[in-house]
């Protein structure tokens, strides 16, 4: 006979070594968008395979644009009629937009839930490239600024040191004009004025300009330092003997070993290794030094900014972002692309990218002009990308020798001012 003592204790016997059912964690699936895959792709694809294994219940969907300003229309399409991403990657002259217009959340609180921020990284310099609206609008993921390529045999063939490339823009141009004079179709170098207002800051910049003003309610850039960059620009062509090329055009024959000098992001440096293959042996230099004094570099770039309000998405879009821009995640960053690491413990800390900057010597001219790089600049109000297409076509008319620098600077300061949303008559 089994009494009731036995049976309890048969009862607890077979709870202790019946199986465990252990309860699946919910899967929080996130949209995450990025622009210029291209570029992007294979940092992103890193990044994604190591957060995976440290948080398995967050799935990551994608989508992407060709370019930012793409993106920037994407997420301004979405705003107004659903389907908004959670986190998206913007170029950080556009983050000043989605903060004005209230769709970027503010990363101030969980930044804050984490301690000091400069304890994981996030120093004070690379938090300003993010800081637009009286908000923390974005965090850095990847920065860039504008060098050199060089093909050091066409150098060498027109009688240059390609272990000394000239430091300044007449040494250049001269350098420029001697590649093209070998004939056969080769280009001495192109300067890629012809995808956005970047390029062109960098030679304003470089000269020690602005865009706008202080109180941002007038333009500045039409003083001597516009008008010594539009100049530059048109000797590029006259001196240098730069031709019309789109930039995909002449990125195709750079790669091909049929052009000596091509001025653009370091970003690329994976993308045209990739490129040139066997062709030739690919270097990189600092740009130019204009003005040593006043001279800056524009910071290029992406941040990525939370956008969705959802309680569980927002928390696994911030565990994202938060490991995109880690010392780890700005790692794998700068490794498959040639951007510079944002986050400053990877930058300090030997463990992360000493090494391959020891055995990568062509990303360490980046790194070593973001002592001398500015933000961005981000045009106020809604006609941002007009204002981006206006500097676009204005140096486009001297590339092309239809108008001279006074006169497109005149018509570019003309159609920016009327464009601004504080601009004075």
């Amino acid at each position: 006979m089994i009494d009731r003592r036995t049976l309890a204790l048969a009862s607890a016997s077979a709870a202790l070594f019946a199986p465990r059912v252990l309860r699946a964690q919910p899967v929080t699936e996130i949209t995450v968008h990025y622009a210029q895959p291209v570029i992007y792709k294979e940092a992103y694809d890193a990044i994604t395979a190591e957060f995976a294994r440290r948080e398995p219940n967050i799935r990551i969907n994608y989508v992407t644009t060709v370019n930012y300003e793409e993106g920037m229309q994407l997420i301004l399409r979405q705003a107004a009629a659903g389907g908004l991403p959670d986190l998206s990657y913007q170029g950080f002259n556009r983050l000043r937009l989605f903060a004005e217009r209230g769709i970027a959340q503010d990363l101030t609180p969980l930044l804050a839930r984490e301690g000091d921020p400069a304890s994981h990284g996030y120093s004070a310099q690379m938090l300003s490239l993010g800081h637009f609206g009286g908000i923390q609008s974005g965090l850095a993921f990847a920065a860039s600024n504008p060098i050199c390529f060089y093909n050091p045999d066409l150098v060498r063939r027109a009688g240059g040191n390609p272990d000394a490339l000239p430091t300044d823009w007449n040494g250049i141009l001269a350098l420029s004009a001697k590649i093209k004079a070998l004939g056969d179709g080769i280009e001495g170098m192109h300067y890629a004025w012809s995808s956005d207002d970047w390029m062109f800051s960098a030679l304003l910049f470089g000269h020690g300009g602005r865009m706008l003003t202080e109180d941002e309610r007038d333009i500045a850039f039409a003083g001597p330092e516009g008008l010594a960059s539009m100049v530059l620009l048109d000797r590029m062509v006259k001196e240098g003997g730069m031709a019309n090329l789109s930039r995909d055009a002449a990125a195709q024959a750079f790669a091909a070993g049929r052009m000596g000098m091509f001025f653009w992001t370091t970003a690329m440096i994976r993308g045209s290794l990739q490129q040139v293959g066997r062709n030739f042996q690919l270097r990189t230099t600092a740009m130019p030094v204009i003005d040593a004094q006043k001279g800056r570099l524009p910071t290029g770039g992406a941040a990525g900014m939370l956008v969705t309000k959802d309680g569980p998405k927002r928390e696994a879009a911030w565990k994202f972002l938060r490991f995109s821009t880690s010392p780890e995640g700005t790692s794998l960053m700068a490794r498959n692309t040639g951007y510079v690491p944002t986050n400053q413990l990877a930058i300090d800390d030997d463990k992360h990218l000493g090494e391959f900057y020891r055995r990568n010597p062509l990303y360490v001219p980046a790194t070593r002009q973001m002592a001398i790089s500015i933000p961005w600049y981000a045009f106020p109000g809604s006609n941002s990308v007009r204002v981006t297409q206006s500097v676009v076509n204005n140096s486009g008319r001297i590339v092309e020798q239809r108008a001279t620098p006074e006169q497109a600077l005149a018509d570019m300061a003309g159609e920016v001012r009327r464009l601004l949303p504080r601009a004075r008559g």
